[in-house]
């Protein structure tokens, strides 16, 4: 048995899900508090362009967000935003590349920094129903606190995640005959160090020259 797992930003798909929802998310604010809003998710991407994002940083910014909103309104929202945002862009490609290793009886999962609010219906959408992502805390109303619970799944905290996702199934990497990890990102270096098959999709320049480096597959599935 063989073990796939994805990165979903400018990996399956060709834009990033948490900037992407902030600016939608912003588009819905008074328009006094957006310039700010809008400064600090364009400041955050650099971070994270340069492998150098502060997890905490960032989960406060982008998981605050979402407290900031009630739930019902915040799950409105998200419906809009993947009808205009998100299906429109999910490529054959990326649904191919999935169906090829569920196909063949591999299992499946997507493993993402972004959190799970976000995220789990893109995850849905592409048809993978295990997501590993940073989880926001919610209180005894399910309303978002802005805070974050456990590890964030963010650089090493993905290895963290999938080892504590395989205690619950009761495996661990060596029991899967081959383990892909799919990722574009420097920033998962740490887990794509610890499969059998790293393979480089859509990398960016950094991750390109350590892929080529270290004699890693590169693909890409989308221009």
């Amino acid at each position: 048995m063989n073990l796939a797992i994805f990165d979903l930003d400018h990996t399956l798909l060709p834009l990033d899900s948490d900037y992407s929802w902030v600016k939608f998310y912003v588009a819905r604010c008074p328009v006094e508090e957006r310039a700010v809003l809008l400064a600090k998710n364009e400041a955050l991407m650099v971070a994270y362009q340069a492998g150098v994002l502060d997890p905490a940083d960032s989960l406060s910014f982008l998981i605050g967000l979402l407290a900031r909103r009630p739930r019902a309104q915040l799950e409105s929202w998200h419906a809009d935003f993947m009808k205009e945002i998100i299906v429109p862009v999910i490529g054959e490609a990326a649904l191919t590349l999935i169906k090829h290793h569920q196909d063949a009886g591999d299992i499946t999962l997507i493993s993402t920094a972004t959190n799970s609010f976000v995220t789990q219906p893109i995850a849905q959408a592409l048809g993978i129903s295990t997501l590993i992502a940073t989880e926001p805390q919610e209180n005894t109303q399910r309303e978002f606190t802005g805070q974050w619970l456990g590890t964030p799944n963010f650089g090493p905290g993905k290895v963290t995640r999938v080892q504590q996702w395989l205690e619950q199934q009761g495996k661990t990497l060596e029991n899967f005959n081959r383990s892909f990890f799919y990722s574009d990102s420097i920033n998962d270096l740490p887990l794509l160090n610890q499969v059998t098959d790293p393979i480089a999709t859509n990398p960016s320049p950094a991750l390109k020259s350590i892929a080529y480096q270290q004699g890693w597959k590169t693909i890409r599935i989308f221009e």
